[in-house]
């Protein structure tokens, strides 16, 4: 797993490669669960928490928790989402 997040960190600091936020939610375990999806599948996933800290996992807070991947994996990544995600 170590070897995979320093992948990971790598390709997040290329400067040339786009993210694509593919999937967004209010609560944030469906996020690390899409995110975990995701990277069984090879796919480098991120989440970005855009929620206020003042209210943080009450599912009603302002904001929302995004999945973002490299947009070259986008279309594959939404793909994976709607045909194995047991959660949405």
């Amino acid at each position: 797993m170590r070897d995979h997040t320093w992948h990971l960190y790598k390709s997040m600091i290329r400067m040339n490669e786009n993210w694509e936020s593919i999937y967004a939610t209010v609560l944030p375990h469906r996020a690390e669960l899409a995110k975990a999806l995701l990277v069984e599948h090879d796919i480098p996933a991120v989440i970005i928490n855009k929620q206020s800290s003042s209210y943080p996992n009450i599912g009603w807070g302002k904001g929302e928790v995004e999945v973002h991947v490299p947009a070259k994996d986008a279309i594959l990544a939404k793909v994976i989402l709607e045909n194995e995600a047991t959660f949405s």
